[in-house]
């Protein structure tokens, strides 16, 4: 392995209420935590690699109504701010949010007991997805060794580990899915499951436009279909991570839009692994109504 690559990976996480983040949202925190929300605020949350990018672009496609140019007017990653993002001496995902105009859409991955208190509130939508944690947790150990930022992720049985434990940025995918999922009817929460909208987009982007307060008529609506599939975004430069430098996600090691399909997790796990995960997640999920499809 080069030098460079080497010095790279020297990221220790650094917790933050019992949260392992990324040491520069560690650093920034005081900032984050006294962000100041706005009523018309739109949040997307998600936990990693849960389809964030998906999520956004097809918000960004009912904002737009289904204006393909006007969502290629920046990469995805600058269109709506992420509230935790930090790497002085750029501005923080704070500082862009501040400085940008109302109506906002920005995006987190922090759980529900770590948000800027300002989101409640001002009573803030809330659009979150779900994904199953098996898929998840492939999809997570992929982005990490490409990710020079984030810790090298070992071996997969080390890393399902880590998974399992919380030991990962932005933490437990456990406490996370049912952390938004037992408040989703206390406040204006959109809770939407990876595999649905993978089964049926268009149904659940009209779900998403109908909660936006959005209304496009149904040719559109079959637009944002055909132009938020996979297969479309993963060939976008505006979507794929392709202009992030590859000191920062090295894409040789595994593409930023890898599969994005629901079952991938049946190449990884062995039948042991299987087994064992079904148990640990029975134990972590009990007590929750909230029900995962695991392949389509």
């Amino acid at each position: 392995m080069a030098l460079t690559a080497e010095l790279g990976r020297q990221t220790q996480l650094k917790e933050v209420a019992g949260n392992p983040l990324e040491p520069a949202t560690g650093d920034n925190w005081s900032q984050i935590q006294s962000f100041q929300a706005k009523p018309d605020d739109l949040l997307i949350c998600t936990y990693p690699k849960s389809g964030t990018t998906w999520i956004q672009e097809i918000v960004d496609m009912i904002e737009q109504e289904g204006d393909v140019e006007k969502c290629r007017r920046s990469i995805i990653q600058h269109r709506h701010p992420f509230i935790e993002w930090a790497r002085p001496p750029q501005p923080s995902g704070v500082d862009k949010a501040n400085a940008m105009p109302s109506p906002r859409t920005l995006r987190t991955h922090l759980p529900t007991q770590l948000l800027p208190p300002s989101f409640w509130d001002k009573n803030c939508k809330f659009l979150y997805v779900a994904r199953n944690a098996k898929d998840c947790v492939v999809s997570y150990y992929h982005f990490q060794k490409m990710n020079q930022m984030l810790p090298d992720p070992g071996t997969w049985e080390e890393f399902v580990e880590t998974f399992i434990n919380g030991k990962v940025s932005w933490g437990s995918w456990f406490d996370h899915v049912k952390g938004w999922w037992e408040i989703k009817d206390r406040y204006q929460i959109l809770f939407l499951f990876y595999e649905d909208i993978k089964r049926d987009p268009k149904n659940e982007i009209r779900k998403v436009m109908q909660f936006m307060g959005k209304n496009l008529d149904e040719p559109v609506l079959d637009k944002i279909v055909q132009e938020t599939s996979f297969e479309k975004m993963k060939e976008n430069p505006m979507t794929n991570r392709s202009t992030v430098p590859k000191s920062i996600l090295d894409q040789s090691i595994s593409p930023f839009m890898r599969k994005g399909t629901v079952g991938d997790w049946k190449n990884h796990f062995t039948v042991a692994q299987n087994e064992r995960f079904n148990e640990i997640y029975r134990k972590k999920m009990e007590g929750t109504s909230i029900n995962f499809c695991m392949e389509l």
